[in-house]
């Protein structure tokens, strides 16, 4: 068993097979198959493979497919291959601080838990285990307008301030109200997401929806998100239509909370987002889920962060699998990198343990790459420590 695991893992790492991404996806399959155990997990990639034998079709559709024929979706992955390291030498890295503080929200690393809605459609720990997780490790966490769990019980369960994930519905009282309970729950910024200002086609999600042979009807009839609670949703949008860059002011009037723009993908935005007020901004295309751009968010960054000129904070995600993709955003001046689908596959493969393993897994390629490149503190990763080549190369692993 552990000679065939070791031969499956040299055939998967094999430069001969860079260019056959579907087989190697398949060998890393076949690896997850047969561990058991989270902390035999070697990488992202296999926690998804494990997690996609455990969660149910139509929820794994939910989860991991994007919008239209899946472009953006893959040009978050892609995009990272079009910026390299550029490690020093001779640095002192026998200590290396990965710590960062990011509006008054201290964390032990830069690697932040992006809000996911509906967790407890991936395992039963849902977002307890996942809050669980961020404390044992102590990473930073948002959590959903959409959660399976109360804000309040999330709280409680990472024991220190989380940031609420905002989807201003069309009845401003509402959105008040969603506000003022993120607030006095103990949330200190608000994040609210802007690039789903109506539907979305989610294809890919429908085709394994159909896979799906369970009756739904006992998982949503009748469900409404315990954010909603005390409110009569009938007739109500999640998103708003109508929502312009006046928003932020009229937040800021409602709530004392951090006001952080999620879902920026053009320079453009980035400066009328300051010039109105906003407190940090969150580079994001809703992991493939919004609009079928093609670009990542990756190779959004660099233009971004350039027209914020350090004023705010930036955060970005979007297809981070790897420490490298990690360091690559930092060096480009993010002050933090959020993952959602690494988490939930953990979650959806083991529970609160899988999370747990995911937040190791990626730290612990992080340290090795800062290490590696000579950079013992986030602060010293800087842009003399990554190059852009100007276009795609091979599709990282």
């Amino acid at each position: 068993m552990t000679q065939r695991r070791e031969f499956l893992k040299f055939l998967a790492a094999s430069p001969l097979l860079t260019n056959y991404s579907a087989f190697a996806q398949e060998v890393e399959e076949t690896l997850g198959q047969r561990l058991t155990d989270p902390s035999e997990v070697i990488n992202v990639f296999e926690m998804e493979a494990i997690a996609r034998e455990r969660i149910p079709p139509a929820h794994l559709g939910y989860l991991s497919t994007g919008v239209d024929s899946d472009l953006t979706l893959r040009a978050n992955r892609a995009g990272f291959s079009r910026f390299q390291i550029k490690p020093r030498r001779l640095v002192d890295v026998t200590k290396i601080d990965t710590s960062v503080n990011v509006l008054g929200s201290v964390a032990n690393s830069p690697i932040f838990l992006c809000p996911v809605g509906s967790q407890g459609a991936y395992h039963a720990d849902a977002e307890l285990g996942t809050a669980r997780a961020a404390a044992a490790k102590g990473h930073h966490m948002v959590l959903s307008t959409t959660s399976s769990t109360a804000v309040e019980q999330v709280v409680e369960a990472r024991g220190a301030a989380i940031w609420h994930q905002l989807y201003s519905t069309n009845r401003w009282e509402y959105t008040v109200a969603l506000l003022h309970r993120a607030q006095a729950a103990g949330c200190t910024s608000v994040c609210l997401t802007i690039d789903l200002p109506g539907r979305r086609n989610t294809e890919t999600s429908a085709v394994l929806a159909r896979k799906d042979t369970r009756n739904c009807d006992s998982c949503h009839a009748g469900q409404s998100k315990p954010m909603f609670d005390g409110l009569d949703m009938r007739g109500v949008e999640h998103t708003d239509a109508a929502m312009t860059w006046a928003v932020i002011a009229r937040m800021k009037e409602v709530t004392d909370m951090n006001v952080v723009i999620k879902g920026i993908e053009a320079a453009e935005d980035a400066a009328l987002a300051v010039r109105s007020g906003a407190d940090a901004i969150w580079v994001s295309n809703h992991g493939g889920r919004a609009t079928e751009t093609g670009r990542g968010t990756i190779e959004c960054l660099p233009e971004i962060v350039s027209a914020i000129n350090g004023r705010i904070p930036v955060i970005v995600d979007g297809g981070f699998r790897r420490g490298t993709d990690i360091y690559k955003a930092l060096a480009m001046g993010a002050s933090a990198v959020g993952i959602g689908r690494p988490y939930c596959f953990g979650l959806g493969a083991f529970g609160q343990a899988g999370v747990e393993r995911v937040l190791d897994l990626l730290n612990r390629e992080l340290l090795i790459t800062m290490r590696g490149s000579g950079t013992p503190t986030i602060a010293s990763i800087v842009p003399d420590y990554v190059q852009d080549i100007g276009y795609r190369g091979l599709v990282p692993d």
